[in-house]
């Protein structure tokens, strides 16, 4: 009886709110490469697609996470869930043409302050294509946001890295962090994306001189295989970790998870999503 007394008085604490402000709710942060919207994925397009990864998003209860490749439509559908709304333009005009990197978040949670976006070039506030980017424009989409739980404000950052140009991802390693300073100067930011690249290249590296990798600073072991591209495979191998969730010094991270989902023999997305749990100091 005592033991069912302390669990009970533990759980109507920390369900206080004067309490979860002090101790610092958990915010449940995700990455997300959705698989552009194509009619050649056959199978895998998205409208084979979409109600999974609304599913995949309702069920792990995010807080607020990035996503990557979507165009506006396949966004549009995302927000069919109606606690959440998002931010971002296209990649291509700055509008809602091309690609985006868009930011999604549960309005009960977060209140939403400011938002922008650069491009991964030499001329970052126009659409443009930087150094040897051979295809696509590449955006970045940012917000400041309010933490209605805690009352605490941070910035969050998404991001897609090109695929083809080695020079445009190590430049845009560099100007990620440049802009990040610029735009955050020295308040708590978390920046997630899928860099198409592994840990040791210079741009991930470079990322850590200001940002710390939640997969390494997690204070539980990471949840899941180290890969988080299949390529819709579901005996792909798993060994490259190219989509990222960094945050600044003022998080703690609690967990770290690649999330594995599959339905009916289909993965939602031809990436997985990675989420964490953290709490800012």
């Amino acid at each position: 009886m005592r033991l069912l007394f302390l669990v009970l008085l533990h759980a109507l604490l920390w369900s206080h709110p004067i309490v979860a402000r002090q101790a610092g709710l958990p915010l449940r942060v995700a990455t997300y490469n959705l698989r552009l919207n194509v009619a050649s994925d056959g199978i895998n397009a998205w409208p084979n697609r979409k109600e999974m990864v609304k599913s995949l998003v309702r069920y792990h209860n995010f807080d607020v996470f990035g996503t990557q490749e979507g165009f506006r439509g396949q966004l549009t559908d995302v927000a069919e869930l109606p606690e959440y709304a998002f931010v971002g333009h296209g990649r291509d005009d700055g509008k809602e043409a091309g690609e985006h990197s868009a930011i999604f978040y549960k309005k009960s949670r977060l209140q939403l302050l400011q938002t922008g976006d650069f491009w991964l070039s030499q001329t970052p506030n126009v659409p443009s294509k930087g150094w040897d980017a051979k295809c696509c424009n590449r955006i970045c989409t940012w917000a400041k946001f309010k933490d209605l739980s805690t009352k605490k404000e941070f910035y969050f950052f998404s991001v897609h890295f090109d695929h083809e140009g080695v020079e445009a991802r190590r430049q845009s390693g560099l100007l990620m962090v440049q802009k990040i300073k610029e735009i955050a100067k020295d308040a708590p930011v978390i920046c997630v994306g899928d860099f198409n690249s592994i840990p040791d290249t210079e741009q991930i590296q470079a990322m850590q001189t200001l940002l710390a990798d939640s997969f390494r600073a997690t204070k539980q072991p990471a949840y899941g295989p180290v890969g988080t591209f299949t390529g819709f495979k579901l005996d792909a191998p798993l060994t490259d970790r190219i989509d990222y969730i960094f945050v600044s010094k003022q998080f703690s991270v609690l967990d770290y998870a690649v999330l594995t989902d599959s339905m009916r023999g289909l993965y939602p997305s031809d990436h997985f999503p990675v989420v964490v749990n953290m709490v800012m100091q």
